[in-house]
């Protein structure tokens, strides 16, 4: 959007009419003069001191215009401001790949009902910087705290189960947030774990690193995923299973317990819906959004115009530039030789 920086500086347009209204000099014929140019000669043509007092007036607006600072205005951009660092917390483990969920009616694996519900949380949680660890044998980062919630959204639809291991590192995803949360400033620190097993990997146990996580000032919020009761054909017909006897709900809770933060349990998509409502509503986003406009400057423009302009008045009134002018225009009104 083009606009102006200073507008009422154009208030200085007239400036030349009433100057020349004031002027009582019958040699300057209330022209604008430039400093050190000769005022128009009174023998010149009506014709031409009328054409150079238009450009006389046309510099003077677009010096006025130039002053006035025009701006080209580009799409608004969002600010990165202080507020709510968010790390997310996803089991890969080979117990996440149980079919005992549904999205849509359809059924799906734990995985891909994480994938599915955990995109809109993210979606949400505009102006709040977003990171992503996966783990199962070991965990891995896999994007750093960043306010680019799309990239974050297409890491996680891109990991597959499996791509770290088999096992559950709890107590290792949780000393990896810490790890990653020293390395940013201050702010509110929030771990959200999601996992449907215990944890049977790893170098650090979850209780010793949920520890350490409460001395950084970070809140862990733990999520148990898998659904109570299972259906599963037989040789003898079908038979109810719970597929989440492997979850450890005591050491989540305790871990939870520990950083001031909640456990939570999901067993369908809609509980793990109501479940990150509910964590929006424990961590609102506090920040406010502040946005930018990038600004190009456009005086150059006019001011490069007005400087032109000036130079080819200023050749006008220099005698040898006269003479050629003249001796051009002699030549064009000259007869060719041999015609009458």
């Amino acid at each position: 959007m083009l606009t102006l920086a200073w507008p009422w500086l154009l208030i200085l347009l007239p400036l030349p009419f009433i100057i020349r209204k004031k002027s009582r000099s019958t040699e300057s014929g209330g022209h604008l003069h430039l400093t050190g140019i000769e005022p128009l000669s009174v023998q010149a043509s009506p014709l031409k001191q009328n054409l150079t007092r238009k450009r006389y007036w046309l510099m003077w607006a677009l010096l006025i215009l130039s002053i006035s600072r025009p701006l080209w205005l580009g799409d608004p951009i969002d600010l990165p401001t202080k507020g709510r660092d968010l790390m997310l917390s996803v089991d890969l483990s080979g117990s996440m790949q149980i079919e005992d969920m549904k999205v849509n009616g359809q059924n799906v694996d734990r995985f891909t009902l994480v994938q599915h519900v955990l995109s809109h949380f993210i979606e949400r949680r505009k102006g709040d910087r977003i990171g992503l660890i996966l783990f199962a044998d070991h965990a891995y980062l896999q994007s750093p705290l960043t306010l680019d919630r799309r990239s974050v959204t297409q890491f996680l639809i891109e990991a597959q189960i499996g791509l770290v291991g088999k096992q559950t590192a709890i107590g290792e995803a949780i000393a990896l947030a810490v790890k990653r949360f020293d390395k940013v400033d201050k702010s509110n620190r929030v771990l959200i774990l999601l996992t449907d097993g215990s944890n049977n990997a790893g170098t650090i146990s979850p209780d010793k690193a949920a520890a350490i996580a409460a001395k950084r000032g970070i809140t862990i919020y733990t999520i148990g995923v898998g659904a109570d009761v299972m259906e599963r054909r037989t040789i003898f017909g079908k038979e109810r299973i719970n597929p989440s006897m492997d979850l450890d709900e005591v050491q989540l809770k305790s871990i939870a317990s520990t950083t001031h933060g909640r456990y939570f349990r999901a067993r369908s998509p809609e509980e793990l819906e109501q479940i990150y409502q509910e964590i929006d509503k424990l961590e609102p986003i506090s920040r406010d959004q502040l946005t930018y406009r990038p600004q190009l400057e456009l005086f150059y423009w006019p001011l490069g115009f007005a400087l032109l302009m000036s130079i080819v008045l200023a050749l006008g009134y220099l005698p040898w530039f006269n003479r050629l002018t003249f001796q051009k225009d002699s030549n064009k009104h000259t007869a060719p030789e041999g015609k009458l």
